[in-house]
């Protein structure tokens, strides 16, 4: 038995922005309690890069939300958008990537969403099931959906356009390839972020064109960086990656800027409304006492309570006491590594894995995070002596432990 459709709402509605249509949608809900059938509800994610952080999770948490109501869970893998690339939010055309990398980062996708979804209860669909099998003409029949003038409403294309920004014809298709996704599974609810509202509203189109009755648009919000500018992403490096850490979470999180703390509680944590509001009140909880609740809340979601609070703990520790954290990670240096017993220090940090270049090894030194054994290091050209056991800490939370073989 389905909870009404009231109950049902109000746990749906925590976080969105958009319903489309919400009458539409509320009938649904009705429909589905009364004969006792789930609802379909779809989720693309486009595996572009191997990992996903709290913001893209905000609706595969919708999805899990919907799951526990009783509703039949779709998680679509879109290795074939994948490599076309999504236009939404973009100032410019995004490189195609290849099919192989694709289905590399797949694999991860999965084991990551299982930290959310129950997978055994998903239905988890490649999208190339039916993609690869069309032929040009059948490409043809569906770009005839859609015109360029219905196309140029979005806000992306409408600016590149106008400000001379090329946009290639390929992108058009992104949003019909989403749309053709509802057609094939079809969906009574599609979610999304807010970026993504025009293709669950072409979504809707293609399903009316197909005599289908179309899906409901639901749509969360974008959530900021942990830097409070932009839209959180990896390429900015103001994330926090699910499968990172718990002290790395734990550390990011109380760096989060307090005007955010309201939204990061309600997309980013799993406590109640009541919760929130008692927490986000300056007079009646302490800020930074928000923020612990808050980072502690968020390794929750992914670590579970105990390694919340040993991440709690270890952040005290370092950052009060200025103690080593519990466990550092050793790093194995070869002799081959090394030339007279030393190594530069940008070339280190790179072999640590906390910079992927030299250049961006460069930088982080230059900012004056990066120490051997409790001295900054200022010179990016500097060769370090190597000893078993130098302690290298590169920012606040990262650490490692050089070891000779």
């Amino acid at each position: 038995m389905f909870k009404d459709a009231d109950e049902q709402l109000e746990t749906i509605l925590r976080g969105t922005v958009d319903v489309v249509t919400k009458e539409e949608f509320i009938k649904k809900l009705a429909r589905s309690v009364k004969e006792n059938k789930p609802l379909r509800i779809k989720l693309g994610l486009d595996p572009t890069a191997p990992d996903i952080h709290i913001g893209n999770a905000i609706p595969i948490h919708k999805l899990r939300a919907f799951q526990s109501l009783g509703h039949t869970a779709i998680l679509i893998i879109g290795d074939y958008t994948a490599t076309v690339g999504d236009p939404s939010g973009v100032n410019k055309t995004r490189p195609m990537i290849t099919y192989e990398k694709v289905l590399e980062n797949a694999k991860t996708y999965l084991t990551q969403a299982s930290k959310i979804l129950d997978l055994n209860k998903t239905e988890v669909v490649y999208n190339s099931q039916w993609f690869k099998k069309m032929t040009f003409h059948d490409v043809i029949q569906l770009t005839s959906k859609m015109t360029v003038a219905r196309m140029m409403e979005r806000d992306d294309f409408t600016k590149r356009y106008h400000t001379g920004i090329p946009i290639s014809v390929h992108e058009f298709i992104y949003p019909l390839m989403q749309g053709y996704d509802s057609v094939m599974v079809k969906s009574d609810v599609e979610l999304g972020g807010t970026d993504q509202l025009f293709s669950l509203l072409v979504g809707r189109d293609l399903q009316k064109d197909a005599g289908m009755e179309p899906q409901i648009a639901l749509t969360t919000a974008l959530l900021e960086g942990i830097d409070g500018n932009k839209k959180m992403s990896k390429s900015l490096g103001n994330y926090i990656g699910i499968t990172e850490s718990p002290q790395e979470i734990f550390g990011k999180a109380m760096s989060i800027q307090d005007d955010l703390m309201g939204k990061y509680f309600e997309l980013a944590t799993d406590l109640s409304t009541d919760e929130i509001k008692q927490l986000i009140d300056p007079i009646r909880t302490h800020p930074r006492t928000a923020k612990v609740t808050l980072a502690r809340a968020i390794v929750r979601r992914y670590h579970g309570d105990k390694e919340a609070e040993a991440s709690a703990a270890e952040f005290d520790r370092i950052f009060k006491e200025h103690a080593l954290p519990d466990k550092i990670p050793d790093i194995v240096l070869s002799p081959d590594e090394l030339k007279d017993g030393k190594i530069w220090i940008a070339q280190l940090i790179v072999l640590c894995g906390f910079a992927t270049t030299n250049s961006e090894a460069r930088r982080l030194i230059q900012q004056g995070g990066v120490s051997v054994n409790s001295e900054i290091i200022d010179c990016p050209t500097l060769n370090v002596e190597i000893k078993s056991g130098m302690i290298l800490k590169v920012g606040k939370r990262r650490f490692a432990r050089i070891v000779l073989p």
